[in-house]
């Protein structure tokens, strides 16, 4: 039995568009593969959650989904069709297979992708078979999921280009129309589903379209401050470092996040990290030594549990 979508994400059925994005991102944050390396019922967890996220956000997969359940979410799902089935061909009560008012069971069939005895006469009312979707999966780095990229696939002997839109994230699911399997009945094509795995970063992480990066500077450079570069998907930027800048100091760059079609762009967040010498020379032992007599202020004075 397929699991509720809204159970998956822990959520109530009438729950708002931001409860929702923020509940996803939680799980898909905690979940990610590269948090939970090796882990098979994780990174299924992950997938569940990715797809029921896809459908909910969308409102015409989600009023289908909520009317219909899954049925309302495969290819070629006749709403209308369905509705008058329900109502038994107009006359009330459930569905009626054939009679007076009633739904031809070819037509029931043809609801749900087409129907099952071929071709032939029937009223022109039944759809050509529509052939299988295909489904593939593809891996793209971390750069190349913000910015969005183009792939080569092969596909049933063809090469196709597919692009994949900037913002796409570790389990998404693209689908590409007329790229699947042939139809059995000279129906069209079925539809390619892309599933995108998308690689981490050394350096850089995501959350939702904002960036995040650790910047490492050196102690000189926080001590007397810096011009420091920094990389973004548009190019590098130039950061003023201030003087007695302190390990932790968080920086925003507006608009240098993900930007997603019909969406304002995300922001960076760069967190400086001061680096102390690694050396072990004598002559930096007695330069932190000197030191030590300025180091009077009490910097754990706030410290509580």
């Amino acid at each position: 039995m397929a699991q509720d979508l809204y159970q998956v994400l822990g959520v109530q059925k009438g729950v708002d568009e931001a409860t929702l994005k923020k509940t996803y991102r939680k799980l898909a944050k905690d979940l990610h593969p590269d948090r939970n390396p090796g882990d098979a019922k994780a990174e299924a967890r992950f997938k569940e959650v990715n797809h029921a996220f896809e459908v909910l956000s969308n409102e015409k997969k989600r009023a289908l989904y909520d009317e219909f359940g899954e049925d309302g979410l495969r290819e070629g799902f006749d709403a209308e069709r369905m509705r008058y089935a329900r109502r038994g061909g107009g006359g009330g009560g459930g569905v009626n297979f054939g009679g007076a008012g009633g739904v031809p069971l070819e037509d029931l069939f043809s609801m749900f992708g087409g129907n099952p005895f071929g071709g032939g006469g029937g009223g022109g009312r039944r759809a050509p078979i529509k052939g299988s979707d295909l489904e593939a999966e593809v891996r793209i780095d971390f750069a190349a999921a913000c910015r969005g990229t183009s792939v080569d696939l092969r596909v049933q002997g063809e090469t196709i280009t597919v692009r994949i839109p900037a913002g796409a994230e570790e389990g998404n699911r693209l689908r590409v129309a007329g790229k699947g399997a042939p139809s059995p009945a000279g129906g069209p094509r079925g539809d390619l589903v892309l599933v995108i795995h998308v690689g981490a970063h050394a350096q850089f992480k995501r959350e939702g379209d904002n960036l995040l990066l650790d910047l490492k500077l050196t102690a000189t450079e926080a001590f007397f401050g810096a011009k420091v570069r920094v990389p973004t998907l548009e190019g590098s930027v130039t950061l003023t470092v201030p003087p007695r800048t302190q390990s932790g100091t968080v920086v925003r760059l507006r608009g240098k996040g993900v930007a997603r079609k019909g969406r304002e762009p995300g922001d960076m967040f760069v967190t400086y990290a001061v680096q102390l010498p690694k050396s072990d020379d004598p002559a930096l032992t007695a330069l932190f030594e000197s030191i030590k007599a300025f180091d009077t202020e009490e910097v754990r004075a706030d410290l509580s549990l």
